[in-house]
């Protein structure tokens, strides 16, 4: 039988992956993943505590808000990583920091 605690232990484990990786990552597209594991965290949490708490199916409304908000903050985020390697051929967020404009 699988407790509240498994799935928080996992939704922490997978927290605490994302935040590594925006601590020591360069690339951009790894800190993009590294938000995505965050966010899918949050949304673990929130099916959890649904299940197990509150049975109505709250929980289950704002994680697919939030996978609908996740998939275009991606999106964008793809664009625009995509625009500045175009231009700069580099996706380094601490090269692209020094850009000015």
């Amino acid at each position: 039988m699988i407790t509240l605690v498994d799935y928080l232990s996992v939704s922490a484990a997978l927290f605490a992956v994302g935040v590594y990786g925006l601590v020591t990552k360069k690339n951009a597209m790894r800190l993009v993943f590294s938000v995505e594991m965050m966010i899918n965290a949050a949304n673990i949490n929130f099916i959890a505590f649904n299940r197990f708490l509150w049975p109505t199916a709250l929980g289950q409304t704002v994680v697919l808000f939030s996978i609908a908000l996740a998939a275009s903050e991606a999106a964008v985020i793809l664009a625009i990583v995509v625009v500045a390697y175009r231009l700069h051929e580099d996706v380094n967020v601490s090269e692209l920091k020094k850009l000015g404009g």
